[in-house]
This record gives C-alpha cells, sequence and structure tokens, in this order.
C-alpha cells in the first residue's frame, strides 16, 4: 500500500531530525511533515532529513493534519500513519502498527502509551486521566474501550476520508477515535513505547494548554454524542 507519514510540527528544530531519521524506508513512501507556523528551523532540519514540508498557518494540531491528508489525498497515498514529531514515539514500532492494517486488514490501528512500556515522567498524570475519562464516555456512548488517545496511529486512506475529519484543536485525536468507534471500523490498540519528549509539551507543559485541551476534547465528546443528526 502507498504509505505517507504526517508530522504536524510546531517549533520542533531539535526533534524533527531524530524522528524522521528513525523511520524505515521500506515502510512509507514519504515523509509529509505540516510546519504549523514554526519560528525555528523546524522547516530546514525537516528537508534535510528529505521530508516533504507543507506550510499550515492556522495554527493548531487537527488544522496540520488536515493539511497533510489533504496533500496526501491528492498524490493517492493508501495508508496513513501520523507520528509526533517531539521524538516521544518510537517510529520503529511503525513496522508493527503498519502490519495490522496490511497483514490483518484493519481499518484503524491506534498506538496505546497507556499499555506500553513508558520512561518514567513521560506521561503526565493529566494526560492518563483525560485518556480514562474520555475513554470511558466513548465506551459510554459508542461501545468501544480506548485506553489511549494517543498521537501514534495507522489508518487506511479511505476510511479516513469517510470520516470527514473537522477539529483544528486538540479534539482532534478523539474525533478520530469518536468517528471510527460510530462506524464500526475494524479498530485495535497495540502497546507503544513512549518517552519523555524533546522540549516542552505545548499542551501539558503549561495550566492553559492542559485546560484548554480538556476542554475541547469533552465538548468534542459531548458534541457529537447529542448531535442530532447520529453519525452513520
Amino acid at each position: 500500500m502507498k504509505t505517507a507519514v504526517i508530522i504536524p510540527a510546531y517549533n520542533e528544530e531539535k526533534s524533527i531530525g531524530k524522528v524522521i531519521s528513525e523511520i524505515q524506508d521500506d515502510l512509507v513512501n514519504e515523509v509529509v511533515v505540516v510546519n504549523n507556523n514554526s519560528t525555528d528551523k523546524t522547516k530546514e532540519v525537516a528537508e534535510q532529513q528529505g521530508a516533504t514540508v507543507l506550510l499550515e498557518t492556522f495554527q493548531g494540531y487537527g488544522a496540520a493534519c488536515l493539511t497533510g491528508i489533504d496533500y496526501c489525498r491528492k498524490n493517492n497515498f493508501e495508508l496513513i500513519v501520523f507520528l509526533d514529531g517531539d521524538y516521544s514515539d518510537y517510529p520503529e514500532e511503525m513496522r508493527r502498527l503498519i502490519g495490522k492494517v496490511t497483514d490483518d486488514n484493519y481499518d484503524f490501528v491506534l498506538g496505546s502509551r497507556v499499555m506500553g512500556k513508558r520512561e518514567k515522567g513521560a506521561l503526565p498524570f493529566q494526560s492518563q486521566v483525560g485518556s480514562i475519562i474520555a475513554g470511558f464516555l466513548i465506551n459510554l456512548f459508542w461501545g468501544y474501550k480506548f485506553t489511549d488517545l494517543g498521537p501514534f496511529r495507522v489508518i487506511k486512506m479511505d476510511k479516513l476520508l469517510d470520516l470527514h475529519m473537522e477539529d483544528k484543536w486538540y479534539g482532534w485525536t478523539v474525533e478520530m477515535q469518536i468517528k471510527a468507534a460510530a462506524k464500526k471500523y475494524k479498530t485495535i490498540e497495540l502497546p507503544v513505547s513512549y518517552r519523555k519528549r524533546i522540549g516542552k509539551s505545548k499542551v501539558t507543559g503549561t495550566i492553559k494548554g492542559t485546560v484548554m485541551a480538556s476542554v475541547i476534547i469533552l465538548s468534542t465528546i459531548f458534541r457529537y454524542a447529542f448531535r442530532l443528526k447520529a453519525i452513520k
């Protein structure tokens, strides 16, 4: 399957090169870094490592992902991997996630940091609590149990487009999981390793970021739960 990796990135010049260099060439056809208004050398470092770099000026994780998806749609990719640019994920574990799609025909594979081996302090307490609450609500409303809202994920392109993703902020990951559950995609969580990111988190690194993310995630869940037009 023609495969692309989408990496949304904002001021990740110290980490983005490491991430790209550890993506195995035989697994993917193209690495797409979406530069989300970085003020550092994220773009230059990513290009030096051979990535395609796109610019998304709207400041938001989901907005960057949407820009990457649009590029991949136009270039006929069949499989999309989402990966963060902060070097907290282990790119070499990508083979196992992709294999669940190519070998076992899963539609959507989520890397669970909760199920996997984590470096001490890598996954903040507030992130763990948020995943528990979100997982409980998704199970309550849509009958699917998720343990995490992790960014490391693989999905078939046709299924991704069918989700009609909208969120431009922190609700991106949970929106994808809600819609996949509502549409009853063949989905599986696999344990993935997780380490402390390089640099400070834009979300959990500040009280403001944590509160904003929590509000957006919860509002996303309830918005889809009580939307008059059901997701089918």
